[in-house]
């Protein structure tokens, strides 16, 4: 997802910083900095850097997208394929020292499971038999089938088969937090070092917002001896071209992201530490079917026929991100098949059907754009993303003869009037939390509370229950390309592309990992230099 942005490092600053390098430290720029570094309840890809280094849960991914253990050494599944048992290692312990236990699973788990909680991926647990109706229903709580068999042993039953479930545990939902930490401080144990406890290899030490967050070894991290950085900082530039400048003066040793007109560039120079890493990611608007001109389906769907996708990739973006006119990205197989292959284009290409788009809008009654309503796309502040919609705006009018007003504002402003859906279009996205199209989906189902839109549709919600249900995998992926069908043909979003991630990471860094779900990983850093 997108998030907020923090006022801009100067070049000045920049020039009289010390040189970030030392034996043991990495200075890492981030572009956002999130609001939300609760495991349990963010949705916030911005929060990723903090919470996937000082985290883990019972299992992890590692580098060729294999799931391993975690603070789990083994596990064991039922005949039936519904209960799973999870056994604790000896030495899974709280940066603070103190041991994991399975009971610390099970706190995690109940809460974000309490609405008050306000977990924006509780759902994902509704996997487990009774977890929907204990959300739903507090007193029902003793039929949710999780327990600490004991201190080291967690077991949960499944309400069916879930052939994914592997490739979803090591999603934060999923992490242990701490009871007394917690309770103790339910809003702010996240916003403080000293009772940010966590349990994975890094562990936070200073938090300065706007600035900085600093990570540094974890010395109770169960597989320490293997972790070589003392220190990770986590520098705030909004700016890229600030970042890639700092990055460029070697004040920092990688950036999160390089702006889209140097690309071509830094693609073509050996050595300087250019990345491409893909991205299970789609950039798309929400349009509101709720709210005027966008509650007709036929302006939804000209306003998405009328933008050229290819022109926006290319000469806007420049860069290899691929033009979107669908929700799930490419990269997802299952059954031996990509998701993508042979899907439709709900009437939608990747160059501007402009003739198109003219008649459906004049059949919405606003022939060559006369009477259009005063419409508003409102976006986070991002200056890549203004850009962005600025092009669209510039489509919109010239092909449809519309003007939409471009309104921009902090994250932390846009985001809760977007949640409230208090919008007419809303510039959005989603990044894969786990490596299964589902990921996306699900956000879509009536009541989501990534539903942005609020929209509703029985058929999409049981076809989205019937993939689940099934035990067989090409069943369930007939029935999510068909939930998608149903969603993309009632133009709920405005799909944009799907993306990669253009990143820097000086060449003495080894070790370095950043994964398609968007996770950079610090724990098998070397630096030599």
């Amino acid at each position: 997802m997108m998030k907020r942005l923090l006022p801009l490092m100067t070049a000045a600053l920049l020039a009289t910083a010390a040189p970030a390098w030392a034996a043991g430290e990495l200075t890492y720029v981030v572009n956002n900095e999130s609001a939300q570094f609760d495991p349990s309840t963010t949705a916030e890809t911005f929060a990723l850097p903090v919470i996937g280094n000082s985290f883990e849960g019972l299992v992890k991914f590692a580098e060729d997208g294999s799931v391993v253990p975690a603070l789990a050494e083994k596990w064991e599944v039922s005949e039936d394929g519904l209960t799973y048992t999870f056994h604790l290692r000896d030495d899974a312990k709280w940066s603070d020292g103190k041991p994991v236990t399975a009971g610390d699973f099970v706190y995690a788990w109940k809460r974000v499971l309490t609405p008050a909680a306000g977990a924006k991926n509780a759902p994902i647990l509704y996997a487990i038999a009774g977890a929907e109706e204990f959300f739903n229903d507090p007193s029902k709580e003793s039929g949710l089938q999780v327990k600490a068999v004991d201190d080291k042993t967690l077991s949960f039953t499944l309400k069916q088969r879930l052939p994914y479930l592997m490739q979803i545990l090591p999603f934060s939902v999923f992490y242990p937090v701490r009871e007394d930490i917690v309770s103790a401080d339910p809003d702010g144990w996240t916003r403080k070092p000293e009772t940010y406890i966590g349990t994975g290899p890094f562990r936070v030490s200073a938090m300065k917002f706007g600035e900085s967050i600093v990570l540094e070894k974890n010395p109770n991290y169960y597989d320490a001896a293997n972790v070589s950085l003392d220190k990770v900082t986590l520098r705030l530039i909004p700016e890229q071209a600030t970042a890639l400048a700092a990055y460029e003066a070697g004040d920092v040793d990688g950036i999160e992201a390089v702006p889209a007109p140097e690309i071509p560039r830094l693609s073509s120079e050996e050595g300087n530490g250019f990345m491409v890493v893909p991205a299970l990611g789609t950039t798309y608007a929400f349009f509101n079917p709720h709210q005027k001109p966008l509650d007709d389906v036929r302006v939804r769907q000209a306003l998405s026929m009328a933008i050229d996708r290819e022109e926006i990739v290319e000469f806007v973006l420049q860069s290899a991100d691929q033009p979107a006119i669908a929700l799930v990205p490419p990269g997802m197989t299952l059954a031996g098949e990509d998701f993508r292959d042979g899907t439709d284009n709900f009437g939608l290409s990747t160059t501007a059907d402009v003739e198109g788009a003219q008649k459906l809008l004049a059949d919405a009654g606003y022939p060559n754009g006369e009477g259009f309503p005063a419409t508003v796309f409102m976006t986070y502040s991002s200056p890549p993303i203004e850009k962005l919609l600025e092009a669209i705006q510039q489509m919109w009018k010239k092909n449809l003869n519309i003007d939409v007003k471009i309104q921009a504002s902090e994250w932390q402003v846009f985001y809760p009037e977007v949640q409230k859906v208090e919008y007419q279009i809303a510039q959005m996205g989603w990044g894969a939390d786990y490596p299964h199209p589902m990921t996306f989906l699900e956000n879509f189902v009536t009541g989501s509370p990534n539903n942005l839109a609020n929209w509703s549709n029985p058929d999409y919600d049981k076809l989205i229950e019937d993939s689940k249900a099934t035990n067989d995998e090409k069943v369930s992926l007939d029935d999510m390309r068909k939930a998608e069908a149903i969603m993309m043909n009632d133009h709920v979003i405005l799909p944009q592309y799907h993306r990669n991630n253009y990143m820097m990471m000086k060449p003495y860094v080894k070790g370095f990992w950043r994964s398609a779900l968007n996770q950079p990983y610090f724990s098998g850093v070397t630096i030599e230099k």
